[in-house]
């Protein structure tokens, strides 16, 4: 849900920015146009608060679950210790004597 979050953060963040470079390219005897736009920028502002909002206490959840996750299973906690590989050895080059 995180993931989700974050994409709608930030649309509406790029939303806000559209919308404030808009605005300032209005001519300036379009106040209809003007006044559209600083409604919709309203708008736009406070539900990027909200999203803000939702979006941090969305962060503390997940923390919050992930301490709880180390605390159940030591052996997942963190991270995971390297894979030991072996390196294949090449055969020992022939003489061709």
């Amino acid at each position: 849900m995180a993931k989700t979050i974050d994409l709608e953060l930030t649309r509406a963040e790029v939303e806000v920015l559209e919308l404030e470079a808009r605005l300032r390219v209005v001519p300036m005897n379009d106040n209809q146009l003007s006044d559209a736009l600083k409604t919709a920028l309203a708008a736009k502002k406070e539900r990027l608060a909200k999203l803000r909002t939702l979006h941090a206490a969305a962060g503390r959840v997940s923390e919050d679950g992930a301490e709880a996750a180390k605390k159940q299973n030591p052996l997942h906690a963190g991270r995971r210790p390297p894979l030991k590989r072996s390196v294949p050895q090449r055969p020992p080059a022939k003489s061709t004597k």
